[in-house]
């Protein structure tokens, strides 16, 4: 189960202050909180604008050799996750494992590991750097996930992939119990090259603390938005509805929802 880390939240929510602070200049002060949260979601929105123009597309995050994998490499987030089904295939191997893509698409997939393994692969070494301030290099390597999603047949309408999770979160204020943890991207981060489903880390297959059987890779964003513990890619049209509406689980306690570096 994951836990609000009081620090990392710390630095996202100072950091957001003094972005939104900056953004507001020149006005006595902010009336009401909708105010306040309107005009931090634009700083949101100009971020990542600003970044996707500077940056073209395509342009590759920073790879690295053999020689330049961290001898250790931390487990960001959950390391075990409770999800009975979970364990049941951890305890099995995983052959039980489907991942499931739905929503806007022409045809829903249920792809077994062995369905994604026989996709084509791309492995890369890169760095993962965590909004906590530590980075670590590892090759990861998996299926790209733009080949995916052309597998399902994006309809025009959808904008964003939801990934739901086998992991829950630490929620004292859910009267249902914990909520499991989801995250999201857009289609132009879904395309990168480097966007791939891993399913194996420095060479061997995936283990359980860092996400197995699949997590994301989105080298171009901070570590939190790399989803682990994939069960369910949802092609959607707008998150809105989805949790607290704002795309995923850090971002419904105040992070930024494009984190990119």
């Amino acid at each position: 189960m994951r836990k609000i880390n009081s620090t990392r939240r710390g630095i996202l929510a100072r950091g957001a202050a003094f972005i939104g602070a900056a953004a507001l200049a020149g006005c006595d002060k902010v009336i009401n909180s909708d105010q306040a949260a309107s005009a931090f979601k634009g700083v949101d929105a100009l971020n990542r604008k600003a970044q996707q123009a500077i940056l073209q597309a395509q342009q590759l995050a920073p790879e690295y050799t053999e020689a330049d994998i961290s001898p250790k490499f931390y487990a960001n987030g959950s390391t075990d996750p409770d999800d009975p089904a979970y364990k049941a295939m951890v305890a099995d191997g995983f052959k039980d494992y489907r991942l499931q893509v739905t929503g806007m698409v022409d045809t829903p997939l249920s792809l077994s590991l062995a369905d994604l393994r026989a996709m084509p692969a791309r492995t890369q070494i890169t760095r993962h750097d965590c909004v906590e301030g530590w980075s670590c290099i590892g090759k990861w390597t998996g299926v790209p996930l733009s080949l995916v999603l052309d597998k399902a047949g994006v309809k025009p309408t959808a904008k964003y992939l939801v990934f739901q999770c086998f992991d829950t979160m630490d929620d004292p204020s859910s009267m249902s119990g914990p909520p499991p943890f989801y995250g999201s991207i857009d289609l132009l981060g879904a395309h990168h090259p480097q966007t791939i489903l891993a399913y194996d880390m420095n060479g061997k297959t995936l283990e359980v603390p860092f996400g197995a059987p699949l997590r994301l890779r989105l080298e171009r964003q901070l570590g939190y938005k790399m989803t682990k513990y994939i069960k369910e890619i949802q092609l959607v049209d707008s998150f809105a509805e989805i949790g607290q509406g704002k795309g995923g689980y850090w971002e419904d306690n105040g992070y930024q929802w494009y984190a990119g570096i």
